[in-house]
């Protein structure tokens, strides 16, 4: 197998390159040149959205494409209509976030989406970029067009600093404020399971959308913390507070508090999707101890902090307002 990866250097990318070269394929990675590409891939240099930056891909044909693209729609247009006739299939990364909302709980793939265009720019909201980018997808690839709709991800190289944040600041020891319920059902992926389906998905020919995450309640908020306190070796101590607690408090559910969401609306959204036909065509997702385990070790190989994107907000709870929450 023939892959190109537009992108491949960070996280889902990455994940996926590294899948893919441990598969025995051929892999590509177009990147900007801002971080090392993985191990046994060929890089080629371009920013996509400069006028030029697809010029490194005008040869070569691949079997199949992985793109990642979370912004302007109109860039991965561009992208599908130069690969079109080289490329067998296109796999975008998309999101969870293209329902409607409030998105009632096990939504299935045939949920109603919202509206979005293939030619919009960055004047749009994530879940219509993330929409905008399927039907460029779809325009060009049609049944050959896999959508992957994500919901949170986890693991190794994570660059939005969710899990990061809770493994540092349970790190630090202290009495730590624990959002709950304790029993809190969550579903997310891995990034490595993500990327493990995805490869295994365009090896089999499939198309189409697909939910991507873990069943509902492959870990509770419980078994996260839980498993943070005893990867990171520290003396936190969990201090479980309700959700109305919390909320009381002033405290954000996802920003703040990553990972956590109040039950309602948000969190049937994100922790409630119907991912049967995922499950039905490979997906497999590993103990959330790994995950965890395995992004401690990674931020242990970087200094401790994880990086940020230049394209989101940094996450996590300032020590102040955790010791006022504490308090009350």
């Amino acid at each position: 197998m023939k892959l190109l990866i537009l992108g491949g250097t960070e996280f889902v990318g990455r994940a996926v390159a590294e899948d893919a070269v441990a598969r025995g394929w051929d892999v590509t990675v177009l990147n900007r040149g801002r971080h090392e590409p993985p191990p046994g891939t060929v890089a080629l240099r371009g920013d996509r959205r400069a006028p030029d930056g697809l010029a490194a891909l005008s040869e070569g044909a691949w079997d199949a494409v992985v793109d990642t693209w979370s912004g302007a729609p109109s860039v991965v247009r561009d992208a599908v209509r130069l690969l079109a006739g080289r490329v067998d299939r296109y796999a975008y990364v998309s999101s969870r976030s293209v329902y409607t909302f409030p998105t009632p709980a096990g939504l299935p793939e045939d949920g109603p989406v919202v509206d979005a265009a293939p030619d919009a720019g960055d004047d749009v909201g994530y879940a219509e970029a993330k929409r905008g980018g399927e039907l460029a997808a779809l325009d060009g690839f049609g049944e050959r067009a896999l959508l992957v709709r994500a919901g949170l991800i986890l693991g190794p190289y994570e660059n939005i600093g969710r899990l990061p944040w809770w493994l540092t600041r349970i790190a630090r020891g202290g009495t730590v404020l624990a959002p709950g319920p304790r029993d809190l059902a969550l579903q997310y992926v891995d990034a490595r399971d993500l990327a493990a389906w995805t490869n295994g998905a365009l090896a089999q020919g499939l198309g189409g959308a697909y939910n991507l995450v873990s069943p509902r309640g492959h870990a509770t908020m419980g078994e996260v913390l839980e498993a943070c306190v005893r990867v990171t070796g520290g003396d936190a101590r969990l201090r479980w507070l309700e959700p109305d607690a919390v909320l009381a408090a002033g405290i954000e559910p996802w920003t703040e508090l990553p990972i956590w969401l109040p039950p309602g609306e948000l969190y049937d959204a994100l922790h409630d999707g119907d991912v049967s036909r995922a499950l039905a065509t490979g997906l497999r997702c590993r103990p959330f101890a790994e995950t965890a385990a395995d992004t401690w070790a990674w931020l242990g190989t970087i200094g401790g902090a994880a990086p940020g994107r230049e394209d989101r907000p940094a996450v996590g709870l300032a020590p102040e307002k955790e010791a006022r929450a504490l308090a009350g």
